[in-house]
């Protein structure tokens, strides 16, 4: 089965657009205030309007607040919502579909996907730094990822690029990869030729 393809940290109509015109299955739009690929809702929901049908939206959020979240789903229109920080298990279950971000530093770091595994539709692997909510741009042990498989549905993230998504996805074989910092010109800019080289990498691998 081909992987799935994620562009995240999407800011503007440009970048979104020239995602889809590469192949990519989703965009992704961060809703953590601190991160430099915030955007607004309502400026999400400008761009998520524009784009054609069969393309999937995803929203970023950091230990958010469940009523904000659901208001932010509800102005911006996203599809899906991808938790990246200490959420409960029990947030997950009275929302749409959810991905659970993990942060990736040793085997034990997959212990938490035992029990969030019934109630999310993928899992999110990121390279664990302390002081950051993704965008690393650092890769971690991909075997990790291999045995993270047993558990759920694996979105593989941290330091892809174009140059490493073909070894990633030959490696790991996951469900979907992620990528942000990897195809960016600078923060919240996308390199719309790094974007199309990595897309055909991931999905001719």
């Amino acid at each position: 089965m081909q992987v799935r393809v994620k562009i995240c940290g999407i800011t503007n109509l440009d970048d979104a657009m020239a995602a889809v015109d590469f192949g990519a299955d989703a965009l992704g739009f961060v809703f953590f205030k601190e991160s430099p690929r915030y955007i607004s809702c309502r400026n999400a929901a400008s761009i998520i309007k524009r784009l054609p049908s069969f393309i999937t939206t995803v929203g970023l959020f950091v230990n958010e607040d469940q009523e904000q979240i659901e208001n932010i789903v509800a102005i911006s229109g996203i599809d899906v919502i991808q938790l990246h920080g200490e959420e409960p298990p029990e947030r997950c279950i009275f929302m749409k579909r959810v991905i659970k971000a993990v942060r990736v530093e040793t085997l034990e770091s997959l212990d938490p996907l035992i029990v969030y595994r019934e109630m999310v539709s993928a899992f999110l692997l990121d390279t664990f730094t302390p002081d950051l909510f993704g965008g690393t741009g650092k890769i971690f042990n991909w075997d990790i990822a291999v045995e993270a498989k047993q558990l759920g549905r694996i979105i593989l993230a941290g330091g892809l690029t174009p140059d490493n998504v073909s070894d990633a996805v030959a490696r790991v074989k996951p469900y979907g990869v992620d990528v942000s910092s990897g195809v960016e010109i600078e923060k919240g800019k996308k390199d719309h030729k790094k974007i199309q080289l990595f897309i055909e990498r991931a999905k001719g691998a």
